[in-house]
């Protein structure tokens, strides 16, 4: 799921930033913000750093 697609979803389909920022504040592991990706391809940012992001998508075999 991309950035955009989580503001579409909530009603805001231009509002993929904020939904960044959002996501960029989350610490609750229960929450898996990590599997939101930037609609390019790249698997843009995690507040866990990138490499932590791209090795828990790699373990569930997302990517």
């Amino acid at each position: 799921m991309t950035y955009k697609e989580v503001a579409k979803m909530a009603g805001r389909p231009s509002a993929y930033r904020a939904v960044g920022n959002i996501l960029s504040r989350n610490f609750d592991s229960h929450i898996p913000c990590y599997r939101v990706v930037r609609s390019d391809g790249k698997i843009g940012g995690y507040n866990r750093g990138q490499s932590m992001k791209r090795r828990l998508l790699e373990k569930e075999m997302a990517i």
